[in-house]
């Protein structure tokens, strides 16, 4: 089965339980297992920086899905755990990237992996580093 990367984040309500929710669900979901995780990190947040601390992590899942079906669960799973998307980069009860997909480039409408941001944050890379140091590597040195 494919292997992808996952970024997950949450600032309001209880983040880090929100997040751990969020990994339950991922594993849960048909054609989704979780095989990996790192540490959870607190971080200050990137892009809009007027708003509370941040949990992250970044899973790894084996995945029967196709990429585009994998970003749907995703989706799924922050719309049951009630993410609101209204501001740009502002908080949120969970958040929930496809980071990597395999060694996919892929750039379309709806996704775009690696992420695009990937590479210049580092409460991504730094969870990544420590459960995939090669994929995390393979991203900065894509620079995108």
């Amino acid at each position: 089965m494919p292997r992808a990367w996952l970024g997950l984040g949450a600032n309001i309500g209880d983040p880090a339980a929100q997040v751990r929710e969020a990994v339950q669900r991922l594993d849960a979901w048909p054609g989704i297992a979780v095989v990996a995780q790192s540490a959870m990190l607190i971080t200050k947040p990137w892009g809009k920086t007027d708003q509370p601390d941040f949990s992250n992590m970044v899973v790894e899942v084996k995945t029967s899905l196709a990429p585009v079906e994998l970003l749907d669960a995703c989706l799924g799973i922050e719309r049951v755990m009630g993410r609101v998307r209204d501001i740009r980069w502002g908080p949120r009860r969970i958040d929930i990237d496809v980071v990597a997909y395999e060694r996919l480039e892929l750039d379309t409408e709806r996704l775009h992996v690696p992420h695009r941001h990937a590479h210049e944050r580092d409460f991504v890379l730094d969870p990544l580093r420590e459960i995939a140091p090669e994929v995390a590597a393979w991203i900065v040195g894509r620079g995108r």
